[in-house]
């Protein structure tokens, strides 16, 4: 009696292949990329967040920066204003009122005392169908720095005559101001009361 030995199962049967294990090299590049993707998302959020806070990251003076901007505000609201003040005071040619200016040299009346003056020669139209009040108190000149002068009654020997203007009539006489300047325009305001016509001095 031969002896045999006992079978073992699976001998003598090709066995299944043993799971191949990940290079240590592998796991360290995984393991990297990973840190890197975190760190692209922590940027990008920083990012984004840190654009709505940009002005007080950068080191400026909040106050400064809204002071800055309320000046330039305030600087555009005065341009504005003065380009309205223009529109409304600059007379259309069928306007009722027409003021034409040009700056002549001062004549010294008796009434005059030895101070300097300024004379704009005017000449003011009625264009409407009511008739017009003139009177040199009326007008005011402004000069190039923005200043205003009133009319300084009897020192220019060509003054200006207080009259009533019918419709289609007009006179011209001058305005004086006190003082040496350069006119920049006369506004004519009737009663002293209303809105003003610009007359542009040349």
């Amino acid at each position: 009696m031969s002896y045999q030995q006992p079978q073992h199962p699976g001998w003598g049967q090709p066995q299944p292949p043993a799971p191949k294990k990940a290079g240590a090299g592998k796991i360290v590049g995984l393991s990297c990329l990973g840190v890197v993707g975190v760190f692209v998302i922590i940027g990008v959020i920083a990012s984004l967040f840190g654009g709505t806070n940009e002005g007080s990251a950068s080191g400026s003076n909040p106050a400064v920066t809204q002071d800055a901007a309320e000046s330039g505000e305030s600087e555009g609201a005065k341009a504005d204003d003065a380009k309205a003040d223009e529109a409304k005071e600059e007379p259309a040619k069928d306007a009722p009122v027409i003021v034409t200016a040009k700056k002549v040299g001062f004549k010294k009346s008796i009434l005059a005392d030895g101070s300097d003056y300024t004379s704009v020669q005017i000449t003011i139209a009625n264009g409407g169908d009511k008739d017009l009040d003139v009177n040199p108190l009326y007008f005011t000149i402004t000069d190039t720095d923005g200043g205003k002068h009133t009319a300084e009654l009897g020192t220019d020997e060509d003054q200006i005559d207080t009259v009533e203007l019918a419709p289609g009539e007009n006179i011209t006489g001058t305005v004086t101001g006190k003082g040496t300047f350069t006119p920049k325009y006369v506004t004519y305001t009737e009663g002293l009361f209303g809105d003003g016509v610009r007359g542009n001095v040349s």
